[in-house]
């Protein structure tokens, strides 16, 4: 997986800018309880009112205090009387908590002093207790017993607070005032943190989408270009329906996975730990066990799920693999599935394919099904759990309301990272399957490459092909399929190669563009070794034309100009001519611009044949190959390309393999092949008198008047 994410760095910029939001968006959501908890405590229940330290306070009431405290000097060293020389900001706190036309006596009112924030934190603490002592001994005078020794700090300190409300009621204050301005405030904040989550969490999905679409057509490209480089033993290892598989369906399950990649990697861990350390800083140590428990069953849930599911995840991409090679292998053979009325076997074949990916399918969408219920269950019942125990902590005075509301927020976006983390399980274990698959593209060795230190072609030799005691076996094969190959093909002359089925003939003009590589002896082109040369160069002198006439969707112009779309169009009339194709291209409506349906199905057999011929044709190549490209072609169409041919490939080297006697009378050498081995070679005339074999070949398609 690590060497998919590797190909991230093409859009390392969005990545960074992804990141970044989500630390901010983390932050923000984190923050927001924090807004919840001061809103209820400081806001509903305090009235605004901050901390226990009076902005304001009468004479009266501050020796009342002073009564009970031992850091009176501390206190009063805090405040100014309202006669004394006054700031510009403490004026401002009298007109504010009196009124702008307010009007005191001198000497009547404290007003605490222009502090730093570490010391209004000091004189609040030192407050909280004669406050609270104050409020208790004036309870107690009305009859109600209250034990101050038992009093928890955090109810002391709600007690001092609702003293000073108390207080600036009593000295005309508007508290409402108070109370709604912090609520307006706080609230105001809290709105402007929730729209940064929202247009963070916004952004982030919209890069995410983008970083997942580049790493998908990166992979895409690196995939196609491998493929385009593999030799024919890697195409057969991996089969066309593996290989359309890995590069649309893998391919598309990494892409879906990066789009949550980012929430799962840096999002969730940092909202898991952070939020478990604001739990740990917000005085709720008596619940930090609930958190423990929850965190623990949920673990436990989805590693259950993972294991059983895992394996079912890799059986998946190979079933879809079998699916595909079946339903490839049925619509490439319906014409003969249907003349053999087979229809019914290839549906069950098809079923039994489909009904092994249902199951597979169905087994892993009932596991993951039962992991949503599951985690909601535990979820619900951890809100249970805080809810009870912080009832009785409130009840207690152990805890405030705010603070436990914030605390079930915290516990959520606890509960929720692991519930992100546990989602991607679903999509994690094929994801690393398809990585896998991916990435076995990508890590093949191919077979066929160019050597380190290359040479060029001999002008001198051009257009010669020499096999020098070639032999060559298939990967993995255990006997050789050609030995001893001995022969030159010169240029301005024609090699015709024919045996009997089996005995090698398309292996022999495979070897030529280097489809195959030869594993044993030399196979020498403009006299260099094929495997000395880079194969771009190689391919560029060849015009090959394969068994079966292969046409690319496009139009039969674009066909034929496949080796080079800027080729003239006299020069591609000349190829289509040579090919004996002009005739029916006149036929169509829009002539060369007629559209060719994909692979060709929209013309005959012959005519894909010579579409074929042309383009190698048009391609104006040294050397001319042709695997038995003719086999369509009907006599008086066969012997007429073969005389256009000859005029027009005088200094060209050509090179047919053919079943018919008829395509190769005239050729200049004739290559006779028996189960890999070369038994005949010459002109028709010298092997009708002297090889038995080409004679047996060539009288059972002619007659001796028809040779002769």
């Amino acid at each position: 997986m690590f060497k998919i994410l590797a190909n991230l760095k093409e859009s390392i910029l969005y990545v960074t800018i992804v990141v970044l939001l989500l630390v901010l968006q983390a932050w923000s959501d984190l923050t927001l309880p924090d807004f919840t908890s001061k809103i209820v405590n400081t806001g509903i229940q305090a009235g605004g009112i901050e901390n226990a330290a009076p902005e304001i306070i009468s004479k009266q009431y501050m020796d009342a205090l002073l009564q009970f405290t031992e850091d009176d000097d501390f206190i009063l060293e805090n405040y100014m009387i309202n006669g004394s020389v006054l700031t510009v900001s403490q004026e401002n706190k009298i007109k504010h908590y009196l009124g702008k036309d307010a009007k005191v006596e001198e000497e009547t009112i404290y007003i605490i002093r222009d502090i730093d924030d570490e010391t209004e934190e000091k004189l609040s603490d030192s407050m909280v207790t004669p406050l609270a002592t104050l409020a208790a001994t004036q309870s107690q005078q009305m009859g109600n017993d209250i034990d101050m020794s038992t009093m928890e700090s955090s109810v002391k300190e709600q007690i001092a607070v609702s003293t000073v409300k108390a207080l600036y009621k009593q000295m005309g204050v508007d508290t409402d005032k108070i109370q709604n301005n912090y609520i307006l405030k706080e609230g105001g904040l809290m709105l402007l943190v929730a729209l940064i989550s929202a247009t963070s969490a916004i952004l982030i999905m919209l890069f995410s989408a983008k970083i997942a679409a580049k790493l998908g057509q990166t992979l895409r490209q690196k995939v196609f270009g491998k493929v385009l480089q593999f030799s024919r033993k890697e195409l057969v290892e991996f089969s066309t329906a593996s290989l359309i598989t890995r590069s649309t369906n893998d391919i598309q399950q990494i892409q879906q996975m990066m789009t949550m990649l980012f929430r799962v990697v840096v999002y969730a861990p940092i909202m898991g730990i952070f939020g478990f350390v604001k739990v740990l800083t917000h005085s709720q140590n008596t619940m930090i066990w609930i958190v423990g428990v929850a965190i623990t069953a949920i673990v436990f849930i989805v590693g259950i799920l993972f294991i059983v599911a895992m394996p079912k995840f890799k059986k998946l991409q190979k079933l879809i693999d079998k699916l595909n090679l079946v339903s490839r292998e049925i619509l490439t053979g319906l014409p003969v599935i249907r003349a053999f009325n087979k229809e019914k076997h290839e549906e069950k074949r098809f079923d039994l394919a489909n009904i092994d990916l249902m199951k597979a399918n169905i087994f892993v969408n009932r596991a993951m099904s039962l992991m949503m219920p599951l985690l909601m269950f535990t979820m619900n019942s951890t809100m249970i759990l805080i809810i009870w125990s912080g009832g009785h902590a409130v009840d207690q005075g152990i805890l405030q309301v705010g603070d436990m509301m914030a605390f079930i927020q915290y516990m959520m976006h606890i509960l929720i990272s692991f519930l992100v983390i546990s989602s991607i399980s679903i999509m994690l274990p094929r994801a690393s399957i398809s990585a896998k698959r991916i990435n076995e593209i990508l890590d093949t060795e191919i077979s066929i490459k160019d050597a380190k230190e290359t040479k060029k072609f001999d002008p001198k030799k051009k257009g010669l092909v020499e096999f020098k005691n070639v032999s060559f076996r298939y990967p993995d094969a255990d006997t050789e399929i050609l030995s001893d190959i001995d022969f030159t093909a010169k240029p301005g002359e024609t090699t015709a190669i024919i045996g009997s089925t089996g005995s090698g003939k398309s292996t022999i003009v495979n070897l030529i563009p280097r489809f195959y590589d030869v594993t044993g002896g030399e196979l020498r082109i403009d006299g260099v070794n094929i495997k000395d040369v880079p194969q771009k160069d190689l391919r560029d002198i060849i015009g090959f034309v394969p068994q079966k006439g292969v046409l690319f969707s496009g139009t039969i112009e674009s066909n034929i100009k496949y080796s080079d779309e800027k080729m003239s169009d006299k020069k591609m009339r000349e190829a289509a001519k040579i090919a004996q194709a002009t005739e029916f291209i006149k036929e169509k409506d829009k002539m060369y611009k007629e559209e060719i349906s994909q692979g060709g199905s929209n013309v005959s057999g012959g005519q894909r044949q010579r579409l074929s011929i042309a383009r190698a044709i048009a391609k104006d190549p040294e050397i001319l190959v042709f695997d038995d490209s003719f086999s369509a072609l009907d006599f008086k169409t066969d012997a007429a390309l073969r005389t256009a041919l000859k005029e027009n490939t005088e200094n060209k080297t050509v090179i047919i393999v053919a079943q018919r006697i008829s395509t190769i009378l005239n050729a200049e050498q004739i290559i006779v092949l028996e189960e890999g081995k070369v038994v005949g070679k010459g002109t028709h005339e010298e092997l009708m008198k002297n090889n038995e074999i080409y004679k047996q070949i060539a009288l059972s398609q002619l007659s001796e008047e028809e040779l002769s």
